[in-house]
């Protein structure tokens, strides 16, 4: 589809179909209510790559249709899917299929996020789409505030929010096993990809199954360059987030949810060289939260670049630090500390007398087990309880957080924020990074 379609020309095609055709059962509950005994029909936009498992992860629903801009990337999911209609331009699948589809799940690049899932909300279909929810903190916004107004069911996809590792880390902390918590370090080997670039200057020729001008979407024209597509596109600031982005939607998770932290106060970068289009290799982020409620001022430390925190206190010399290369967290109470994966996976008291005793008489569970993150949405999306990690919940608020700190990070500065309304205060940062200009054809 080549030109920009306009909310209003949904509203009355969709209008006109309805008074031609038999309206499904599932409508009858109203807009975006799904009959427990009925299987979703969904539209899976970005099937190659973390995609993939997003399909296979809803595939107990009925796949409907399949859409990506690379066909050789969502060959895995075409071959699994046999009966799914194919897509390309997703723009053109929710305006063909939006009578038949009750949801949605949108998996492409960061840049892209934003303009596929605002469509779906638009359209009234339950979403589910990757971390981080958007590139630019405007975006964020704009989606929150749209998932609040449709009342459709959304989830992000930080599973390890769903996981019982952080249910643990949050009972763990609740009931003062380390007391008071004073900061939270996580770590990363990320970013597995080239970062810390200038843009290339010569022009490759794309694979004849990628559509480079619909890969761009909503960014600004540029020619295909294996420096960006496929995969590599995480490390450039016009498509993706950087390591930061990557993964801080899940470590700190954790800490977002258990602290209740909300807008930093301040966020303060160190940094390898910086690079005006791409992440650095490496950086420190350190974010310091006010006092809220009966919780103290917290600390909050980011390292990526496989950089590694300090080795604690009381770690035996024989015992390796940190305990896992790839990444994890460090909670530090006025009383103990505990460790644990970067999903919130597996959390342990440092002392290892005292984590004996903690598994043998852990605290009272007192917060749900999930069923896990693609379970959770679609039991929202069919009445159920609403998936914890919504788009105008914790999903959006999340976000932004990390995007302060990715906006730390490429400036370069120390920043300070208004804590009501989670705006940077002390510099004027340029617009575009806030607020992306979208290309003719695209819009959020």
């Amino acid at each position: 589809m080549a030109g920009k379609v306009s909310r209003r020309s949904f509203v009355e095609s969709g209008a006109a179909a309805a008074a031609f055709t038999i309206v499904p059962r599932h409508v009858l509950g109203g807009r975006g209510f799904t009959a427990p005994s009925d299987k979703l029909n969904i539209a899976c936009i970005g099937v190659g790559g973390m995609g993939k498992n997003d399909v296979e992860g809803v595939s107990g629903e009925n796949i409907y249709a399949l859409c990506d801009v690379d066909q050789k990337a969502a060959e895995e999911s075409f071959r699994a899917q046999p009966k799914a209609k194919r897509y390309v331009d997703f723009r053109e699948m929710l305006d063909r299929e939006q009578r038949n589809i009750d949801a949605v799940t949108v998996s492409t690049p960061d840049h892209a996020h934003a303009a596929a899932a605002m469509m779906a909300l638009r359209l009234g279909k339950h979403t589910y789409c990757q971390k981080p929810l958007a590139r630019t903190l405007h975006e964020v916004r704009a989606l929150a505030a749209e998932a609040r107004k449709s009342k459709v069911s959304t989830q992000m996809g930080n599973q390890g929010h769903t996981f019982e590792g952080t249910k643990l880390l949050r009972e763990y902390v609740e009931a003062g096993v380390i007391g008071t918590v004073r900061e939270v370090h996580y770590w990363t080997n990320r970013p597995i990809w080239p970062q810390g670039l200038d843009r290339p200057t010569e022009m490759h020729i794309p694979a004849p199954t990628l559509d480079w001008n619909l890969w761009l979407g909503p960014a600004a024209d540029r020619p295909y360059h294996p420096a960006y597509a496929p995969f590599r596109w995480r490390g450039w600031w016009d498509f993706g987030t950087g390591a930061l982005g990557d993964m801080a939607c899940h470590g700190m998770d954790a800490a977002f949810w258990i602290l209740d932290l909300g807008y930093p106060e301040r966020v303060i970068p160190e940094t390898t060289a910086l690079y005006t289009e791409s992440a650095p290799k490496a950086s420190r982020v350190e974010y310091r939260f006010a006092a809220k409620g009966s919780r103290p001022p917290v600390t909050i430390y980011w390292r990526d670049g496989d950089l590694r925190p300090p080795r604690p206190r009381g770690v035996p010399d024989g015992v390796k630090w940190p305990p896992a290369d790839i990444g994890g967290q460090l909670w530090v109470g006025e009383s103990g500390m505990i460790v644990a994966g970067m999903y919130g996976e597996d959390p342990k008291l440092l002392d290892a007398k005292r984590d004996a005793e903690l598994k043998a008489n852990p605290p009272a569970k007192k917060y749900e087990r999930s069923k896990g993150v693609y379970a959770e949405w679609i039991d929202a999306c069919k009445g159920g309880p609403p998936s914890l990690s919504s788009f105008g919940g914790h999903a959006g608020a999340l976000t932004e957080m990390v995007l302060l700190g990715c906006l730390a990070v490429r400036s370069g500065r120390t920043l300070e924020i208004d804590a009501k309304s989670g705006n940077v205060t002390n510099v004027t940062l340029p617009k575009e990074w806030l607020e992306p200009v979208y290309r003719t054809g695209w819009s959020l």
